[in-house]
């Protein structure tokens, strides 16, 4: 398993990492697109894709980047890794939390906390039953 999972041009401070009790999403400001295995980000700032600030994740990273495409829990996404690539849970974990305080760090993933997320899913299921029954 390739240990870089983010890479950018530009140094990126440390700002604390993941927590067990969090959830984890994609920022809803960035644009991804699989190229020749990788995962290519743009940040989109202002109706335009900031080019300058383009990032690629390897396979680890393409895999973390997808199972948030839905809210996951650190244990769900150490979980997925370690399924993936039949890692010990060490590594597993090692390698989705370097990814997540990379990637918290620039503003491609955001916390949500539990509590909105279950609202959120309360909704969505709300929502499908009020249809399913039109």
């Amino acid at each position: 398993m390739d240990i870089t999972l983010l890479r950018k041009t530009e140094f990126v401070a440390d700002q604390g990492g993941p927590q067990l009790e969090q959830v984890y999403v994609r920022s809803q400001a960035m644009v991804s697109r699989r190229v020749a295995g990788e995962t290519l980000i743009v940040p989109v700032r202002g109706k335009v894709g900031d080019l300058a600030s383009i990032y690629s994740f390897n396979q680890t990273g393409s895999l973390i980047w997808q199972s948030m495409e839905s809210p996951k829990t650190l244990r769900e996404l150490i979980s997925d890794v370690q399924r993936e690539y039949a890692v010990a849970r060490e590594q597993a974990e090692k390698d989705v939390k370097q990814f997540l305080q990379d990637t918290l760090s620039v503003g491609l993933v955001e916390v949500r906390e539990q509590a909105s997320i279950a609202a959120m899913n309360s909704t969505e299921q709300g929502e499908l039953q009020s249809a399913g029954s039109r």
